[in-house]
């Protein structure tokens, strides 16, 4: 039980503090997954930031997106009112058909805006 005595030493104690210190610092260093995979994302696809014309013109394009979105649920959901049941799973087909078409075209636009 010797050990026991040399902690209880203010040799000790000054040795358990600096140990604590090095590893506490070593900790502070360590970064996370999360900022381990942000830093390599950074470095394969650095962030690009956009001027507020491109900005604008990326909200007018969400606009008109949006719009275009909102007619086409209008008018096929209206159809389905009076559908016969056979003609309702082709009108959501259609439905689901025209907003991804109409997905892809936003960020097809988006894109042209990003490139200038």
């Amino acid at each position: 039980m010797t050990s026991g005595r040399i902690l209880n030493t203010p040799a000790g104690d000054r040795a358990i503090f600096l140990s604590f210190r090095r590893n506490f610092a070593k900790l502070a260093r360590m970064k996370s997954a999360y900022e381990l995979a942000m830093g390599r994302l950074e470095k394969s696809a650095p962030t690009v930031s956009l001027t507020d014309v491109q900005k604008r013109a990326i909200a007018e394009v969400d606009s008109e997106i949006n719009a275009k979105i909102a007619e086409k649920k209008i008018f096929l959901e209206g159809q389905l009112v009076g559908a016969e049941p056979a003609a309702k799973d082709e009108i959501r087909r259609q439905l689901v058909s025209e907003l991804a078409r109409l997905e892809e075209k936003r960020e097809r636009e988006k894109e042209k805006v990003r490139v200038g």
